[in-house]
């Protein structure tokens, strides 16, 4: 004979209600003796409901990211004259008829039918009798569902609508990493989910290779096939680009980025530097405006040495350098590469200006070092010689600042009482701030514009 079993949820303890983190089964679905059908979850511990009786699940009263309480209706399920269960508490529901409210807070055995002989339950001719517990009579309460919203799911279609078969270890596990194992392929016996597979899943997740976290991460680039709307070519990218390219990417999404702009008149600077052309000619030099602006450069940083630091890995503390070491990017036909000039405080303009070609020769030859691309304190790039009039440049990490080097433009500006001409260099200061407020920011742009605009105050 067909009957209908009412499964409410068991004694839950002191708790007025826990969370409904997982809902292991559907309308429709064929349930076995002692099958998980729910799990609920308090700030203490999960536990599984499992069935009394084996049948076909007609109703499902709860949802996912709900709540309940003890008593409540969990689900109902038609046995077709399936077995009751011992060791379970059960009362006929009000009203009478053929339903019944079991709750079922552990596994047990199945036993034969019989009817409810009193408060201890029913029992079998060959079953242990059930505890001697009052009976649960009445209707079963209201569901309170929907307290909380259920956890992060991933992104994408599950890969099965099947209950995902894992133990209740690692469905706990899978729940504090915000894990839907129906989206895990089980690599144990009969695709069991194993805590290896779940911890597989989550690098794939956190790596872009697998469907991401809702609300987590950075959803990827979709794939396009140009080649439908013209024609196109495939070149692969230098060494070089595909380094830079992870540096970059890495500084740009760890790095809190903002840039001061700022403007230097290098008017005197520049007829300073043309006086001395012939000297640094016959000491075998060229001698360039970024030569000075790398002196400029270091004694701003001896002005504010936290521009010199780096942020501890730990985020409590500052790691202030006590020497300065510049990355100069150079422009090269595989890619942007910043070789490392030391020492720059202890070096003169000609040797700055010296060492400044060999690098770069070097650099665009392929021929540096691994050593001529590390240690660097700070960084400037200068687009001064191709154009531009300010741009962001991308802080290289865990250096805290990058000074920005635009193209030099002479325009009228007033000195005293009238205009005169005057060569105006621009300047972007990308900082880290972590490390560096705005105000620190300006203070040292303005710091090196002045030194800029007399470049007599370097040695002051």
């Amino acid at each position: 004979m067909s009957e209908t079993l009412l499964v409410v949820v068991p004694d839950i303890g002191d708790f007025d209600s826990v969370d409904v983190v997982e809902v292991l089964v559907g309308v429709g679905d064929e349930v076995s003796v002692d099958q998980s059908l729910i799990t609920l979850e308090s700030d203490k511990a999960s536990m599984e409901v499992p069935s009394p009786a084996a049948g076909r699940v007609a109703e499902v009263a709860v949802e996912l990211g709900g709540q309940v309480g003890e008593g409540d209706l969990i689900l109902k399920i038609d046995t077709a004259g399936a077995a009751a269960q011992a060791g379970t508490r059960d009362a006929v529901a009000a009203g009478g008829g053929a339903d019944e409210a079991v709750a079922a807070p552990a596994p047990v055995a199945p036993v034969a039918p019989t009817a409810p002989t009193g408060p201890t339950g029913p029992t079998g001719p060959t079953g242990p009798t059930a505890p001697a517990e009052p009976a649960h009579v009445g209707e079963p309460r209201p569901s309170r569902r929907g307290r909380r919203p259920p956890p992060p799911a991933v992104d994408g279609p599950a890969r099965s609508s099947a209950p995902p078969h894992a133990s209740p270890a690692v469905r706990r596990f899978a729940r504090i990493l915000g894990v839907d194992l129906r989206r895990v392929s089980g690599a144990g016996p009969k695709g069991r989910i194993l805590r290896e597979d779940v911890e597989g899943f989550v690098k794939e997740v956190l790596t872009g290779r697998g469907p991401q976290v809702a609300g987590a991460g950075i959803p990827p680039v979709p794939e396009i096939d140009f080649s439908k709307f013209g024609p196109v070519e495939s070149k692969p990218l230098s060494r070089i680009r595909k380094l830079s390219a992870a540096s970059l990417h890495r500084s740009w999404l760890n790095v809190p980025h903002v840039t001061q702009h700022d403007e230097a008149d290098i008017t005197d600077l520049e007829a300073f530097r043309k006086a001395h052309l012939a000297e640094a000619e016959a000491r075998g030099v060229r001698l360039t405006l970024l030569a000075f602006l790398m002196k400029a450069v270091t004694a701003s940083l001896a002005e504010f040495p936290e521009m010199n630091s780096s942020l501890a890995p730990d985020g409590e503390s500052l790691i202030l350098k006590g020497y300065c070491n510049l990355g100069v990017a150079v422009d090269t036909p595989d890619g942007l590469v910043v070789p490392v000039v030391r020492e720059v405080d202890r070096k003169t303009v000609y040797e700055l200006a010296g060492e400044l070609a060999e690098v770069s020769g070097r650099a665009r030859e392929r021929k540096l070092r691994p050593a001529d691309i590390q240690g660097a304190t700070f960084t400037i790039s200068s687009l001064g010689g191709i154009g531009g009039t300010a741009f962001t440049p991308i802080v290289n990490a865990p250096e805290v600042g990058i000074l920005g080097v635009s193209r030099s433009v002479r325009r009228p500006v007033y000195v005293g009482a009238g205009l005169a001409p005057r060569l105006i260099l621009p300047v972007s200061l990308s900082y880290d701030h972590r490390v560096i407020d705005g105000a620190c920011a300006v203070r040292f742009t303005t710091h090196l514009c002045s030194l800029l605009s007399d470049i007599r105050r370097v040695v002051l």
